[in-house]
């Protein structure tokens, strides 16, 4: 398959079809398989309706912890948020996602308020790479170059590259937005991503074991400010059928967060 091949992008990952109801599109599918969604797009919908739960401009995601009950399938999905503890400078926030009538994801949120007016006088140093020049976008080994979740990100790695094993320094940016018609929250975006940190890290090949991440959680210092985000990522292999994914994440500004994801590993 050929770069004049590849279908054309649709416009965003998701298109509105109600209050709180979307439809996937060719932007969400999985690698493994087209009927399903990977996990980035539908945790990026929960980090949305937390934001929406309530309007406040001084309260931002301080940790989102997302829980996948397994796979998503394409089509209607649905989601929701609920304020579980109320607080005026920190308050907790449980959204859900429904596919096909079923519960199928479910996220729990720290949302806290900034108390600084900047916050230059903590500011600790963190050194990042700087974004490379634009690269030949490659997937997993036998995966197309049609994929439609990898067309819709720009990869550009510094370190590692998604058709090798191994820690990796890559430098992301969504193609297009989560919802059609709406701007994407710089926390969206990076949940889009964030996903991802097994997969650019992966330790064993593909084609031989499988590394199932059930759960996805992100911890942020701040929002992020740039269009470019960046992972730092690495998988850690232990010796009973268990692992971590996890990296650091910053902006071309510097440091934004963390995330960390278990892994079950298997042989196929």
């Amino acid at each position: 398959m050929t770069d004049n091949d590849v279908t054309p992008l649709p416009e965003a990952f998701y298109l509105p079809r109600g209050d709180d109801e979307f439809d996937s599109t060719r932007a969400t599918t999985s690698p493994w398989d087209e009927r399903m969604q990977h996990g980035g797009p539908p945790a990026a919908l929960l980090a949305r309706a937390v934001e929406r739960v309530r309007e406040d401009k001084s309260m931002s995601i301080g940790r989102l912890t997302i829980d996948m009950l397994g796979p998503i399938p394409q089509g209607r999905i649905r989601t929701e948020a609920t304020i579980i503890r109320p607080g005026k400078r920190i308050e907790l926030v449980e959204a859900k996602l429904w596919a096909e009538d079923r519960l199928a994801v479910t996220a729990t949120a720290w949302r806290m308020r900034s108390t600084l007016e900047s916050s230059s006088e903590v500011a600790t140093t963190f050194d990042t790479s700087a974004v490379p020049e634009p690269q030949e976008q490659k997937y997993f080994p036998g995966i197309s170059k049609d994929w439609g979740y990898g067309r819709a990100i720009e990869w550009r790695f510094v370190s590692g590259g998604l058709q090798e094993l191994g820690a990796a320094d890559v430098w992301v940016r969504p193609r297009i937005p989560l919802v059609a018609g709406e701007d994407t929250s710089p926390i969206q975006r990076f949940v889009i991503v964030a996903d991802s940190a097994n997969g650019v890290s992966a330790a064993l090949p593909f084609g031989e074991w499988t590394f199932i991440p059930p759960s996805l959680s992100l911890t942020f210092a701040r929002e992020p400010k740039s269009e470019w985000l960046n992972m730092n990522a690495r998988t850690h292999v232990g010796p009973d059928g268990r692992g971590v994914a996890n990296g650091d994440l910053a902006d071309e500004i510097g440091y934004v967060g963390a995330v960390t994801q278990p892994l079950l590993i298997a042989r196929l």
